[in-house]
């Protein structure tokens, strides 16, 4: 969060929370004919200047200046009412519930993620973390038909999840040879794919000795601090390493037609369901104290 003014936004720290959230559309601009007042909608908090070399080249999730609704300024989830553009709003198929619009993001996150990745069909995939990311890319990886998803995670809990939303070996990295087993896995030859949504330093070191010659390894996770890569496990296995960040206009439509379609299910990602009122104890410290007890804890701001 800024501490000092935004360029886009002009704001600063104190700032109103929540870039993962769906609502009511109350009112609508004068020029504003393709969203009408009703509809449920999923925001797209991204931020972006429109004039940087990134946004011109169409790939606004690189802005140079880039932010987040909810993060940056324009108000957030937990306004009582916020004004975003025509252009961040997707409506929510009559199908799928409030809660799983607010799920969106996240999701989106994933989604994007594999399409910068090479997979196809037939590829084994590794996904390092359970936290919301890793599980979201798991939901995501089972969606698209992925047969063969590993798992590797720590917390007993998450371990579970990633079971849950269709990972086959779910490994632990305290207990488990990552790149053993995974090699064991796969005959031998490594996973083709890699998604990394942990961002920690023994993670990364094994799996990129985990994928396959050629094999890529997808970074989806904010490192808290600078990380090391052993390029000679780049180099002689001719290994790629991506960074991706965010998702791109569509990707939104794309999720929130995959869950109307039931092909995706996210809402058992949602482990609590508090007020405005509960958000300190049972939202912050909660998912500080007990982070591997919950997936994502929902507020409802306005009943």
């Amino acid at each position: 969060m800024p501490t000092t003014p935004h360029p886009i936004t002009k704001e600063k720290v104190p700032l109103t929370l929540g870039h993962e959230f769906s609502g009511v559309i109350e009112e609508v601009g004068e020029d504003v004919t393709d969203v009408k007042v009703g509809q449920r909608v999923a925001v797209q908090p991204i931020i972006y200047d429109g004039t940087c070399g990134s946004c011109k080249a169409g790939l606004v999730n690189c802005c140079d200046n880039n932010g987040f609704m909810g993060l940056s300024g324009w108000g957030g989830g937990l306004s009582e009412h916020t004004v975003v553009p025509k252009e961040a709003v997707y409506e929510i198929p009559e199908s799928v519930s409030m809660e799983a619009g607010a799920l969106v993001e996240p999701i989106a996150v994933a989604w994007h993620s594999i399409d910068i990745s090479p997979l196809k069909k037939g590829d084994t995939v590794l996904v390092l973390g359970g936290g919301p990311i890793g599980l979201a890319v798991v939901q995501c990886l089972k969606a698209r038909g992925v047969e063969r998803i590993i798992g590797s995670e720590v917390a007993p809990r998450r371990k579970e999840f990633m079971k849950q939303f269709g990972a086959h070996y779910v490994l632990d990295p305290t207990k488990d040879d990552i790149v053993a087993r995974v090699r064991e896995i796969c005959g031998g030859i490594g996973a083709d794919v890699a998604f990394d949504a942990a961002g920690v330093q023994v993670g990364l070191t094994q799996a990129l000795k985990a994928i396959r010659a050629q094999g890529t390894l997808v970074n989806i996770a904010v490192w808290e601090k600078p990380a090391q890569l052993q390029m000679n496990d780049l180099v002689f296995r001719e290994r790629k390493y991506v960074g991706v960040t965010t998702y791109v206009p569509g990707d939104f439509r794309k999720v929130l037609d995959a869950i109307a379609s039931g092909s995706l299910q996210p809402e058992p990602m949602i482990t609590g369901k508090i007020q405005m009122d509960e958000v300190e104890e049972k939202g912050f410290t909660a998912l500080i104290e007990e982070k591997d007890k919950h997936v994502k804890i929902l507020v409802e701001v306005s009943p």
